[in-house]
Formats: structure tokens, sequence, C-alpha cells
């Protein structure tokens, strides 16, 4: 064949566009598999700052612990209160760790996303050529595939040919539907985790609120003591007198209600019928407990108290409507529940959350189990961030007006949150 320098030509150009197809594919791989792993280690590397913060949240927590066991003074009182916003600072870079974390996780699972679909569009075009394939033997009988080849061996090669085609378009069509489901899943995750992402970022600007809110009490608490001591503990003793007046008048309500509590129209005792309303331990139980007999005047715990740093997310145990919320310290400061939620239950229990920092739900509001309603805190008649959680039997729940603090006391026949809560 004569050189034809034209063809040659055509015929260059064609092999270099294919290998340089070829070559960009090669790096389009390679730089998606680089991009991918520095993706895996901005995850790593956040969730080992996450893990230094919560190390220091929790140590920030037990020396707060250990300050309210000391001898009440003015010096004191403002170790406490700086603590308490070293606090919320950490919770609030743990929450944009958190996010940061979180935005790398989508990053990572859109890339999976992409994945998935190429695969499953691949997969969907080997199965389309099988079927063509098929489609071209349909028409054919076993015994004319038979009798068109000149040896019976050719014949039986091309049924034998025909049932390997079957059998690899139900193997594709298998791997296919596992393709779907992997990608299903991976579609939900990312959901869940842009869900999960939101959440984190209302979570923040609430506790930028609470931390501006604590430096604001702490520049009231300095100016109204004027920073000596004698004013300190002059308005300390003023300030155990109400509380004493206050905690009288909750427990004789509330001794009086557990009388009426009807038993057989409460809920059986099932642990898990109530979700758990904070992360964190119980740092003191129900009833007449060691402290309660020491510590409160009714001598008596109508609840559960759980540790937690202040600014941690206090959630809804179970569906329910918002029957009332209030800031008691408006009325009685440091003197009662301070900010808290009641929600009355659809199964025949009424919760109260109580020493809120904040609160993001109204009264009236419906609430789903596992939604969050505030912020633990320090509100009211509290010596350091916990969260107060009282089960009262709805029958005998009413929020009313108190002799001592304000119009909107909780009172009500309480039982033990343990009966009913997943611990």
């Amino acid at each position: 064949m004569p050189y034809n320098k034209s063809t040659h030509l055509t015929n260059n150009i064609f092999y270099f566009l294919i290998f340089t197809f070829l070559f960009l594919q090669g790096n389009i791989s390679v730089y998606a598999q680089v991009s991918k792993t520095e993706i895996e280690q901005k995850i790593s590397s956040k969730g080992e700052e996450l893990k230094k913060i919560n190390e220091q949240i929790l140590e920030n927590q037990k020396k707060l612990t250990e300050t309210q066991n000391q001898k009440q003074s003015l010096t004191t009182e403002v170790k406490k209160i700086d603590s308490t916003i070293k606090q919320i600072d950490l919770g609030i870079k743990s929450s944009e760790i958190v996010i940061d974390k979180l935005g790398y996780e989508i990053e990572s699972l859109q890339g999976n996303i992409s994945e998935s679909e190429k695969d499953v569009m691949q997969k969907e075009i080997a199965i389309g050529d099988i079927f063509r394939d098929l489609q071209n033997k349909d028409s054919e009988t076993l015994l004319i595939s038979l009798l068109k080849n000149k040896t019976l061996s050719q014949g039986i090669f091309e049924i034998q040919t025909l049932s390997d085609v079957n059998k690899k378009l139900v193997e594709k069509i298998d791997e296919l539907n596992k393709a779907k489901e992997k990608l299903s899943g991976t579609l939900q995750v990312t959901a869940t985790t842009k869900d999960n992402k939101e959440t984190e970022k209302e979570n923040l600007k609430n506790k930028k609120s609470i931390a501006a809110d604590i430096k604001h009490e702490k520049s009231n608490f300095l100016a109204q003591t004027k920073n000596k001591e004698q004013i300190y503990q002059n308005s300390l003793k003023e300030l155990e007198k109400k509380q004493l007046e206050i905690a009288l008048e909750i427990e004789k309500m509330d001794s009086q209600l557990r009388g009426q509590i009807n038993y057989k129209t409460l809920p059986q005792k099932a642990p898990g019928l109530l979700s758990r309303p904070v992360d964190g331990p119980i740092t003191q139980d129900y009833g007449a407990t060691k402290f309660a007999q020491k510590a409160y005047a009714g001598k008596w715990h109508n609840g559960l108290d759980f540790g937690a740093p202040i600014g941690e997310p206090i959630y809804a145990t179970a569906n329910g409507v918002v029957v009332s919320v209030e800031n008691q310290d408006k009325y009685c400061n440091k003197g009662a529940y301070g900010k808290y939620v009641a929600i009355k239950h659809d199964i025949g229990l009424t919760t109260v959350s109580a020493h809120m920092s904040m609160y993001i739900v109204s009264q009236g509001d419906i609430v789903k189990k596992g939604q969050i309603i505030g912020y633990v805190g320090k509100t009211g008649y509290a010596t350091g961030p916990h969260l107060h959680f009282t089960v009262y039997d709805s029958s005998t729940f009413r929020i009313g007006p108190s002799n001592s603090c304000g119009p909107k006391m909780p009172f009500g026949g309480d039982i033990n949150p343990r009966n009913y809560l997943s611990l």
C-alpha cells in the first residue's frame, strides 16, 4: 500500500487523543484519591481536636464541681463565674470544631455519592449490553441454534454461551441492586449529617448568646457587691433565707399532691419510656437522699440531677406539648428552678427541666422526642451547671402562683424518674 501522508497524520492525531484521554483519566482518578485522602486526614484531625477540647471541658467541669464544696465567699463566687465562662467558651470552640468536621464528612460523602452513581450507571450500561445480546438471540429456538451450525458441538457451544449470558445477566442485576442500596444508604447518611451540621450551627449561635448572658451577669454581680466581701455575705444571708422559704413552700405543696397520685392510671414502670434528657451522669438521686436530708429544708429531692457542662443540649424525653416556660430569676433570683420548661406528654406524665441557661421552645409548642428544648445552665437555686429533671403524674400537675417566687411555679405529685427513664 502506498504511503499516504494524510492518513498517517490522521492516525497519529487519533492515537494522541486516545493517549491524552487515558492519561487524563488516570490523573483524575489519582487526583480524586489524593483529595479523598486529604479529606479523611482533615476529618481525623478535627476528631483529635474535638477529643482534646472535650477533655478540657471535663477537666474544667471537675474543677467547677470542687469549688461548690468550698466556703462561700466573694472570691470563690467570682472563680465559679470565671470557670463557667471558660466552660461555655470551650463549648463554643467544641461546636465550631464539630461544624468543621461535619463539613468534611459531607464532602467525603458527596465524593462517595459520585462514585456510587458512576458505579450504578456502569452496571446499568453493562446490563443494557447483555439485554441487547439476548434480544439478538431471542428469535432463535434451541433447535435452530443446533441446526444452523456445521457441527453438533458448535451448536451446543452456542446454547451454552446463551445460558452463560443469562447467568451473567442475573449476576449483573444483583450487583446493580447492591450498588443502588449502597447509594441509597450513602444519601441517607449524607442527609442526616447535613441536618446534624445545621443543628450544631444553631447550638453554636445559642452558646454564644449564653456566653454573653453569663458575662453580663458577672458585671451585674460585681456591681451589686461593689467587690466587697461584707456586702456579698449580707446578700448571701438574705438569699439563703429566701431559698428556705421557697423550698418549704414547694415541698409542702408537692407532698400533698404526691398523696393524690393515682398509680392505676400511670404507665407501668418501663425504663426507656422516656429517653435521657441530657448527656451526663446522675449527680443526685430522687427522694430522701443523704444530701437532701442535709441540704434541703423539705428533706426531699423531687427529681434527678444530671451533671453536664453549661451549654449542653437538653432534649424532650417524649412527645408532648409545652405547658409552661419561665425564668423564675425575674422574681426570686437564685431562689427556685430558674429557667425551666414543663412538658405534658401523651403518656400521662409531665416533665420539668430546670436550671437552664436558655430555653428555645415556647408555651403551646408541640415537641417531639429527642428535640432540643434548651441548654444546661445554673440559673435558679443551683450551685453549679446541671439539669434538674422532675417527672410528675399529669393529673396532679399544675402551674400556679407562688407566695415566694412569682406567678408560674410548677407543682405536682412527683414520681421517681428512674421508673421511666432510659439510663
